[in-house]
Protein backbone atom coordinates (compact mmCIF):
# COMPACT_ATOMS: atom_id res chain seq x y z
CA UNK A 1 0.00 0.00 0.00
CA UNK A 2 1.55 3.51 -1.22
CA UNK A 3 2.11 6.69 0.33
CA UNK A 4 -0.18 9.54 -0.44
CA UNK A 5 1.13 12.77 0.67
CA UNK A 6 -1.52 14.54 3.01
CA UNK A 7 -1.64 16.97 5.76
CA UNK A 8 -2.90 14.78 8.19
CA UNK A 9 -5.25 16.13 10.21
CA UNK A 10 -4.02 15.93 13.90
CA UNK A 11 -5.84 14.54 16.76
CA UNK A 12 -7.55 16.89 18.86
CA UNK A 13 -6.47 17.37 22.46
CA UNK A 14 -9.92 15.91 23.18
CA UNK A 15 -11.25 12.59 21.93
CA UNK A 16 -14.70 11.46 21.77
CA UNK A 17 -15.18 8.98 24.60
CA UNK A 18 -15.36 5.93 22.67
CA UNK A 19 -17.33 3.15 23.85
CA UNK A 20 -14.86 0.33 24.65
CA UNK A 21 -13.87 -2.33 27.26
CA UNK A 22 -10.25 -2.34 28.55
CA UNK A 23 -8.49 -5.14 27.83
CA UNK A 24 -4.64 -6.29 28.72
CA UNK A 25 -2.08 -3.24 28.19
CA UNK A 26 -1.58 -4.08 24.26
CA UNK A 27 2.04 -3.24 22.41
CA UNK A 28 1.66 0.01 20.39
CA UNK A 29 -0.69 1.59 22.14
CA UNK A 30 -2.08 4.21 21.02
CA UNK A 31 -1.22 8.08 22.18
CA UNK A 32 -3.27 10.56 22.46
CA UNK A 33 -1.71 13.57 20.60
CA UNK A 34 -1.01 16.98 22.09
CA UNK A 35 -0.82 18.67 18.89
CA UNK A 36 -3.73 21.06 17.57
CA UNK A 37 -5.72 20.36 14.48
CA UNK A 38 -9.03 18.09 13.03
CA UNK A 39 -11.70 18.19 15.73
CA UNK A 40 -14.11 14.96 16.11
CA UNK A 41 -16.51 16.14 14.89
CA UNK A 42 -14.37 16.59 10.87
CA UNK A 43 -15.88 13.00 10.70
CA UNK A 44 -18.42 11.32 10.07
CA UNK A 45 -17.96 7.98 12.35
CA UNK A 46 -15.29 7.65 15.27
CA UNK A 47 -13.37 4.91 16.30
CA UNK A 48 -14.27 2.02 17.25
CA UNK A 49 -11.78 1.37 19.83
CA UNK A 50 -8.55 3.55 20.32
CA UNK A 51 -6.02 1.51 22.75
CA UNK A 52 -4.46 -0.67 19.49
CA UNK A 53 -4.84 0.82 15.85
CA UNK A 54 -6.50 -1.31 13.52
CA UNK A 55 -7.44 -1.27 10.13
CA UNK A 56 -8.79 -3.46 7.17
CA UNK A 57 -11.69 -4.62 9.46
CA UNK A 58 -13.79 -7.83 7.85
CA UNK A 59 -16.81 -8.01 10.05
CA UNK A 60 -19.09 -10.95 10.66
CA UNK A 61 -22.05 -11.76 12.42
CA UNK A 62 -22.48 -14.90 14.55
CA UNK A 63 -24.62 -15.82 17.11
CA UNK A 64 -26.25 -12.35 16.68
CA UNK A 65 -22.72 -10.89 17.84
CA UNK A 66 -20.57 -8.99 15.93
CA UNK A 67 -17.06 -10.15 15.01
CA UNK A 68 -14.46 -7.83 13.26
CA UNK A 69 -11.32 -9.18 12.16
CA UNK A 70 -8.75 -6.52 11.41
CA UNK A 71 -4.87 -5.88 10.87
CA UNK A 72 -3.45 -5.02 13.72
CA UNK A 73 -1.09 -1.77 13.06
CA UNK A 74 2.52 -1.20 14.88
CA UNK A 75 4.55 1.65 14.94
CA UNK A 76 7.78 0.19 13.14
CA UNK A 77 11.08 1.73 11.69
CA UNK A 78 10.43 0.79 7.92
CA UNK A 79 10.47 3.85 6.28
CA UNK A 80 7.43 4.81 3.66
CA UNK A 81 7.45 3.23 0.14
CA UNK A 82 4.98 2.44 -2.54
CA UNK A 83 5.14 -0.96 -2.01
CA UNK A 84 4.05 -0.88 1.67
CA UNK A 85 6.92 -1.90 3.59
CA UNK A 86 6.05 0.35 6.26
CA UNK A 87 2.92 -1.44 7.17
CA UNK A 88 5.09 -4.23 9.63
CA UNK A 89 1.82 -5.84 11.01
CA UNK A 90 2.84 -9.57 12.80
CA UNK A 91 -0.10 -10.17 14.47
CA UNK A 92 -4.08 -10.00 14.60
CA UNK A 93 -6.50 -9.29 17.82
CA UNK A 94 -10.10 -9.70 17.47
CA UNK A 95 -12.76 -7.24 17.90
CA UNK A 96 -16.42 -8.06 19.20
CA UNK A 97 -19.82 -6.18 20.39
CA UNK A 98 -23.07 -7.03 21.27
CA UNK A 99 -24.63 -3.80 18.98
CA UNK A 100 -23.34 -1.17 16.71
CA UNK A 101 -22.94 1.73 18.96
CA UNK A 102 -22.35 -1.02 21.97
CA UNK A 103 -19.04 -1.22 23.80
CA UNK A 104 -16.31 -3.05 21.66
CA UNK A 105 -13.92 -5.97 22.99
CA UNK A 106 -10.62 -5.97 22.11
CA UNK A 107 -9.37 -9.82 22.05
CA UNK A 108 -5.91 -10.60 23.10
CA UNK A 109 -3.44 -11.94 20.19
CA UNK A 110 -5.34 -14.70 18.45
CA UNK A 111 -2.58 -15.62 15.48
CA UNK A 112 0.98 -14.27 15.94
CA UNK A 113 3.43 -14.38 13.03
CA UNK A 114 6.26 -16.54 14.67
CA UNK A 115 3.51 -19.12 14.70
CA UNK A 116 2.74 -19.73 11.07
CA UNK A 117 5.79 -22.18 10.10
CA UNK A 118 5.77 -20.48 5.92
CA UNK A 119 5.43 -16.78 7.13
CA UNK A 120 8.03 -14.59 7.87
CA UNK A 121 6.34 -10.56 7.87
CA UNK A 122 3.58 -8.53 7.46
CA UNK A 123 0.42 -9.86 8.18
CA UNK A 124 -1.77 -8.24 6.12
CA UNK A 125 -5.71 -8.08 6.25
CA UNK A 126 -7.48 -10.88 6.82
CA UNK A 127 -10.78 -12.55 6.74
CA UNK A 128 -12.79 -15.14 8.55
CA UNK A 129 -15.27 -17.72 7.95
CA UNK A 130 -17.25 -20.08 9.96
CA UNK A 131 -18.81 -24.17 9.27
CA UNK A 132 -19.10 -26.70 11.39
CA UNK A 133 -18.15 -25.43 14.16
CA UNK A 134 -15.05 -24.56 13.49
CA UNK A 135 -14.01 -20.84 12.53
CA UNK A 136 -11.50 -19.83 9.94
CA UNK A 137 -8.93 -16.92 9.76
CA UNK A 138 -7.57 -16.37 6.25
CA UNK A 139 -4.66 -14.24 6.00
CA UNK A 140 -1.98 -13.04 3.94
CA UNK A 141 1.91 -12.82 4.85
CA UNK A 142 4.84 -12.66 3.51
CA UNK A 143 7.22 -16.19 2.83
CA UNK A 144 10.94 -16.32 3.22
CA UNK A 145 11.30 -15.71 -0.19
CA UNK A 146 9.33 -12.34 -0.13
CA UNK A 147 6.04 -13.60 -2.16
CA UNK A 148 2.77 -13.24 -0.55
CA UNK A 149 1.03 -15.94 0.45
CA UNK A 150 -2.50 -17.03 1.83
CA UNK A 151 -2.84 -19.27 5.13
CA UNK A 152 -5.83 -20.29 6.95
CA UNK A 153 -5.65 -20.89 10.71
CA UNK A 154 -8.37 -22.86 12.52
CA UNK A 155 -10.10 -21.74 16.42
CA UNK A 156 -13.03 -23.34 18.15
CA UNK A 157 -13.63 -20.08 19.29
CA UNK A 158 -14.46 -16.92 17.02
CA UNK A 159 -12.03 -14.57 19.52
CA UNK A 160 -9.45 -17.55 18.64
CA UNK A 161 -6.41 -18.63 19.47
CA UNK A 162 -5.83 -20.01 16.06
CA UNK A 163 -3.69 -22.70 14.68
CA UNK A 164 -2.02 -22.43 11.42
CA UNK A 165 -1.76 -24.55 8.94
CA UNK A 166 1.98 -26.01 8.62
CA UNK A 167 1.76 -24.40 4.58
CA UNK A 168 0.16 -21.76 2.64
CA UNK A 169 -2.93 -22.56 0.38
CA UNK A 170 -1.47 -24.13 -2.20
CA UNK A 171 -2.12 -22.33 -5.77
CA UNK A 172 -2.54 -19.41 -3.52
CA UNK A 173 -1.02 -15.40 -3.69
CA UNK A 174 -1.23 -12.08 -3.61
CA UNK A 175 -3.19 -10.37 -0.39
CA UNK A 176 -6.28 -9.62 0.65
CA UNK A 177 -8.26 -12.88 0.96
CA UNK A 178 -12.17 -12.35 1.43
CA UNK A 179 -14.70 -15.18 2.02
CA UNK A 180 -17.90 -15.38 0.45
CA UNK A 181 -20.85 -18.18 1.31
CA UNK A 182 -23.15 -18.53 -0.68
CA UNK A 183 -26.87 -19.62 0.40
CA UNK A 184 -26.20 -23.06 -0.96
CA UNK A 185 -23.20 -23.31 1.51
CA UNK A 186 -20.30 -23.48 -1.02
CA UNK A 187 -17.34 -21.06 0.23
CA UNK A 188 -15.52 -18.51 -2.34
CA UNK A 189 -12.45 -16.87 -1.61
CA UNK A 190 -11.61 -13.41 -3.70
CA UNK A 191 -8.04 -12.39 -3.33
CA UNK A 192 -5.30 -9.95 -4.90
CA UNK A 193 -4.02 -6.43 -5.27
CA UNK A 194 -1.37 -4.27 -7.48
CA UNK A 195 1.31 -2.64 -6.39
CA UNK A 196 3.00 -3.58 -2.99
CA UNK A 197 -0.03 -6.84 -3.18
CA UNK A 198 2.20 -8.45 -5.59
CA UNK A 199 -0.75 -9.52 -8.44
CA UNK A 200 1.33 -8.36 -11.22
CA UNK A 201 3.92 -10.13 -10.42
CA UNK A 202 1.72 -13.50 -10.15
CA UNK A 203 -0.04 -13.27 -13.50
CA UNK A 204 -0.05 -17.07 -14.09
CA UNK A 205 0.13 -17.45 -10.41
CA UNK A 206 4.14 -18.14 -10.40
CA UNK A 207 5.91 -15.28 -8.33
CA UNK A 208 7.90 -13.34 -10.70
CA UNK A 209 10.22 -11.34 -8.06
CA UNK A 210 11.63 -9.28 -10.52
CA UNK A 211 8.47 -8.62 -11.86
CA UNK A 212 6.65 -4.54 -12.18
CA UNK A 213 6.35 -3.10 -9.10
CA UNK A 214 3.07 -1.17 -9.92
CA UNK A 215 0.35 -2.47 -12.61
CA UNK A 216 1.04 -4.47 -16.21
CA UNK A 217 1.97 -0.78 -17.28
CA UNK A 218 -0.61 -1.29 -20.23
CA UNK A 219 -3.36 1.46 -19.61
CA UNK A 220 -5.43 1.06 -22.65
CA UNK A 221 -5.68 -3.17 -21.85
CA UNK A 222 -7.44 -4.64 -19.56
CA UNK A 223 -6.72 -3.98 -16.28
CA UNK A 224 -5.61 -6.50 -13.84
CA UNK A 225 -8.15 -8.97 -12.41
CA UNK A 226 -9.19 -9.75 -8.91
CA UNK A 227 -9.01 -13.54 -8.64
CA UNK A 228 -11.83 -15.81 -7.21
CA UNK A 229 -11.29 -19.70 -6.24
CA UNK A 230 -14.25 -22.25 -4.78
CA UNK A 231 -12.79 -23.51 -0.97
CA UNK A 232 -13.26 -27.11 -0.04
CA UNK A 233 -15.73 -28.54 1.83
CA UNK A 234 -13.17 -28.52 5.05
CA UNK A 235 -12.32 -24.60 3.72
CA UNK A 236 -8.99 -25.34 3.84
CA UNK A 237 -7.71 -25.31 0.25
CA UNK A 238 -8.77 -24.38 -3.25
CA UNK A 239 -10.88 -26.20 -5.08
CA UNK A 240 -9.85 -24.98 -8.78
CA UNK A 241 -7.15 -23.04 -10.18
CA UNK A 242 -8.19 -19.27 -9.29
CA UNK A 243 -10.39 -17.42 -11.68
CA UNK A 244 -10.13 -13.73 -12.98
CA UNK A 245 -13.01 -11.58 -11.60
CA UNK A 246 -13.83 -9.23 -14.48
CA UNK A 247 -15.25 -5.49 -13.94
CA UNK A 248 -17.01 -3.83 -16.49
CA UNK A 249 -18.00 -0.95 -17.70
CA UNK A 250 -21.65 -0.10 -18.48
CA UNK A 251 -20.72 -0.90 -21.88
CA UNK A 252 -19.71 -4.54 -21.46
CA UNK A 253 -16.47 -4.00 -21.92
CA UNK A 254 -13.47 -4.93 -19.27
CA UNK A 255 -12.50 -1.55 -17.08
CA UNK A 256 -8.94 -0.35 -18.31
CA UNK A 257 -5.23 -0.28 -16.48
CA UNK A 258 -5.56 3.14 -16.96
CA UNK A 259 -8.81 3.84 -15.19
CA UNK A 260 -7.83 4.26 -12.07
CA UNK A 261 -10.66 6.10 -10.58
CA UNK A 262 -12.78 2.75 -11.33
CA UNK A 263 -10.51 -0.15 -12.03
CA UNK A 264 -9.47 -2.85 -9.17
CA UNK A 265 -6.28 -2.20 -6.59
CA UNK A 266 -7.16 -4.43 -3.73
CA UNK A 267 -9.46 -5.17 -0.53
CA UNK A 268 -12.23 -7.27 -2.29
CA UNK A 269 -15.30 -7.93 -0.59
CA UNK A 270 -18.49 -9.69 -1.69
CA UNK A 271 -21.98 -9.37 0.10
CA UNK A 272 -25.29 -10.33 -1.71
CA UNK A 273 -27.99 -7.92 -1.72
CA UNK A 274 -31.77 -9.19 -3.26
CA UNK A 275 -30.69 -11.56 -5.17
CA UNK A 276 -27.52 -9.97 -6.72
CA UNK A 277 -24.15 -10.42 -6.17
CA UNK A 278 -21.65 -7.29 -5.03
CA UNK A 279 -18.12 -6.99 -5.45
CA UNK A 280 -16.78 -4.08 -4.12
CA UNK A 281 -13.32 -3.19 -4.06
CA UNK A 282 -10.30 -0.05 -3.03
CA UNK A 283 -9.04 1.53 -6.64
CA UNK A 284 -6.13 2.46 -4.40
CA UNK A 285 -3.86 5.32 -5.74
CA UNK A 286 -7.16 7.26 -6.39
CA UNK A 287 -8.61 6.35 -3.03
CA UNK A 288 -11.92 5.01 -3.63
CA UNK A 289 -14.43 2.22 -2.41
CA UNK A 290 -16.11 1.52 -5.66
CA UNK A 291 -18.52 -1.44 -6.35
CA UNK A 292 -20.15 -4.02 -9.25
CA UNK A 293 -23.26 -6.22 -9.39
CA UNK A 294 -23.56 -9.33 -10.89
CA UNK A 295 -25.62 -12.42 -11.24
CA UNK A 296 -22.85 -15.28 -10.36
CA UNK A 297 -19.95 -15.47 -7.36
CA UNK A 298 -17.49 -15.78 -10.54
CA UNK A 299 -19.04 -12.57 -12.54
CA UNK A 300 -18.93 -11.25 -14.91
CA UNK A 301 -19.50 -7.80 -12.61
CA UNK A 302 -20.80 -4.34 -13.77
CA UNK A 303 -19.16 -1.35 -12.67
CA UNK A 304 -22.20 0.62 -10.70
CA UNK A 305 -20.47 3.42 -8.42
CA UNK A 306 -18.42 4.66 -5.39
CA UNK A 307 -19.57 3.83 -1.64
CA UNK A 308 -17.12 5.53 -0.12
CA UNK A 309 -14.79 8.64 -0.96
CA UNK A 310 -11.55 8.72 0.46
CA UNK A 311 -10.58 8.97 3.88
CA UNK A 312 -7.98 10.49 6.15
CA UNK A 313 -4.90 8.29 5.10
CA UNK A 314 -4.13 6.55 1.99
CA UNK A 315 -5.53 3.00 1.89
CA UNK A 316 -9.41 1.88 1.60
CA UNK A 317 -9.96 -1.48 2.78
CA UNK A 318 -13.61 -1.86 4.05
CA UNK A 319 -16.41 -5.40 4.21
CA UNK A 320 -20.36 -5.15 4.56
CA UNK A 321 -22.66 -6.72 7.05
CA UNK A 322 -26.27 -7.15 7.56
CA UNK A 323 -27.12 -6.94 11.76
CA UNK A 324 -30.74 -6.08 13.14
CA UNK A 325 -31.95 -5.28 9.60
CA UNK A 326 -29.90 -2.49 8.33
CA UNK A 327 -26.10 -3.03 6.55
CA UNK A 328 -23.10 -1.40 7.64
CA UNK A 329 -19.38 -0.35 6.15
CA UNK A 330 -16.80 -0.84 8.21
CA UNK A 331 -13.84 1.12 7.36
CA UNK A 332 -10.86 2.40 8.79
CA UNK A 333 -8.87 6.17 8.44
CA UNK A 334 -6.06 7.49 10.55
CA UNK A 335 -7.93 10.52 13.17
CA UNK A 336 -5.90 8.73 16.14
CA UNK A 337 -2.12 9.24 14.47
CA UNK A 338 -2.27 11.41 10.88
CA UNK A 339 0.00 8.59 10.19
CA UNK A 340 -0.48 6.24 7.30
CA UNK A 341 0.58 3.51 9.08
CA UNK A 342 -1.48 3.41 12.47
CA UNK A 343 -5.13 3.64 11.29
CA UNK A 344 -8.36 3.01 13.02
CA UNK A 345 -11.36 0.77 12.16
CA UNK A 346 -14.53 2.77 12.52
CA UNK A 347 -18.85 2.16 11.16
CA UNK A 348 -21.11 3.37 9.39
CA UNK A 349 -24.39 2.81 8.28
CA UNK A 350 -24.91 1.32 4.51
CA UNK A 351 -27.63 2.46 2.48
CA UNK A 352 -29.50 1.67 -0.69
CA UNK A 353 -31.53 3.38 -3.41
CA UNK A 354 -34.67 1.27 -4.41
CA UNK A 355 -32.87 -0.32 -7.99
CA UNK A 356 -29.98 -1.55 -5.56
CA UNK A 357 -27.81 0.60 -6.12
CA UNK A 358 -25.78 1.78 -3.09
CA UNK A 359 -25.67 5.85 -2.32
CA UNK A 360 -22.19 6.97 -1.55
CA UNK A 361 -20.91 8.41 1.44
CA UNK A 362 -18.58 11.01 2.32
CA UNK A 363 -16.59 9.80 5.29
CA UNK A 364 -15.23 13.47 6.55
CA UNK A 365 -18.71 15.44 6.16
CA UNK A 366 -21.46 14.24 8.72
CA UNK A 367 -24.36 14.51 7.07
CA UNK A 368 -27.09 16.81 9.09
CA UNK A 369 -24.83 17.10 11.58
CA UNK A 370 -25.82 13.35 12.84
CA UNK A 371 -23.34 10.13 12.91
CA UNK A 372 -25.03 7.65 11.22
CA UNK A 373 -23.09 4.95 12.59
CA UNK A 374 -25.25 5.21 15.66
CA UNK A 375 -27.52 2.58 16.46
Amino acid sequence: MPLRKLAPLALATTLLATACQPSAQPENKVQESSDSGGDASDYLSQPLVKDIYTADPSAHVWNGKIYVYPSHDIDGPTPEDDLGAHFEMRDYRILSMDKIGGPVTVGPVALDVKDVPWADKQMWAPDAAYKNGTYYLYFPAKDKEGAFRIGVATSKNPMGRFKAQPQPIKGSYSIDPAVFTDDDGQSYVYFGGIWGGQLQRNVDGTYDANGSKTDLGQDDKPALAPRVAKLTGDMLEFTETPKAVQIMDEKGKPLLGGDHDRRFFEASWMHKYMGKYYFSYSTGDTHYLAYAIGDSPYGPFTYKGRILEPVEGWTTHHSIVEWNGRWWLFYADTQLSGQTRLRNVKVTELRYNPDGTIQTINPLVAKSGKDSAAP
